[in-house]
Parts: structure tokens; sequence; C-alpha cells
């Protein structure tokens, strides 16, 4: 899969801060079951397992592997904050990631494998295709997402202090508590 000189700067699609990146790879014959045990295993990763959210790559929105055509066929989809480049600095420097997706590539065409993170990037860029449309139903960044679930946390745990009523009866804070009314 050839990818456009002008697709190979800045893959994907952007909505606001948000980048997607779409790779489509084809599994080594015979190699379906080893790689599905290789995604078995990466989503029992501390990071990985649904409700961890300790990720390596902390800009990353959320990402899927999707085995399809009889699992001859791997699509990698993620969504993730700031450019490409950016994302795959982070991608290249982050080991533990980039070690468990190695256990993954080396069951696709076309993967050489690690140390060479020049090939790598060759390899990623070459099954990489920009979605035809992209859309996001919420704003703000992954850093911004995790700061407002803080603040909702701390903000749940005034409501409940006993001592809450008072201060939260000043006119000033109506806005807040009719949204936290939801």
């Amino acid at each position: 899969m050839s990818v456009p000189e002008a697709a190979a700067a800045h893959p994907g699609r952007s909505v606001g801060p948000t980048s997607e990146f779409s790779l489509f790879f084809h599994v080594k014959p015979g190699e379906g079951a080893a790689i599905r045990s290789a995604l078995d295993d990466l989503q029992d990763t501390p990071g990985y397992r649904p409700g961890d959210y300790g990720m390596a790559i902390q800009t990353i929105h959320e990402a899927r592997f999707v085995l399809f055509d009889d699992d001859t066929r791997l699509a990698f989809v993620t969504s993730f904050d700031g450019p490409w480049e950016a994302y795959m600095e982070d991608f290249f420097t982050s080991g533990p990631t980039l070690g468990l997706f190695d256990a993954i590539f080396r069951h696709v065409e076309g993967y050489d494998g690690l140390p060479d993170l020049a090939s790598v990037r060759t390899f990623v860029l070459g099954a990489e295709v920009a979605a035809a449309a992209y859309a996001r139903n919420y704003g703000g960044t992954v850093k911004e997402i995790r700061k407002a679930q803080r603040v909702n946390q701390a903000f749940q745990q005034v409501l409940d202090h006993p001592q809450a009523a008072e201060a939260l009866g000043h006119p000033a804070l109506a806005p807040l508590l009719d949204e936290a009314a939801d």
C-alpha cells in the first residue's frame, strides 16, 4: 500500500487539537491465532485493560486493533492530541508501548522488527490510510478531559461535605450547581 507524498508528511485528519490515524495490514499466512493471542496479551496489559488510564502515551483518546477478513487483515485505529510527529515521537520513545506493538506487528507482512526505528516508521507510514471523514462529539485534549474528571470528583466531595451547604448557597455558585444537577 503506497502513501502519497503529501499524506506522508501529516497523515490522517484533524478536528481541533485531535488527529485520527488508521493503519491496515495483511496478517502473515497461518498467524491468525498467534496475532489474536498477542492482542489478548495487549488487552490484559496495565494501561490497556478496560478502565485503566495509565497508557504510556498520554495523548491517546482511544485506540483499537480489529482483525477482519477471517483474521487475514488487521486494522489499528486511534485518535490522539497534537501533531502526528509528536505522537510518533511518543510512540518511539515509550519502550513498553513499542515492545507491545512489536509483539503484534511481527505477525503482519512487511514488518522487519526492532530496533531499526527508521524502518518501523516507514512501515507504519506504508500502512496508513487517512479517514475519508472524521468527527468528534466532545472537545478537549486528553489532559483537559482528565483535569475535568478530577475537578468533578473534587466537586462531588465538596457537595458531600456536611459543612458545604452554607458556602454552596452563595448566588455566585448557582451556575455551577445548576450544571452539576444534570
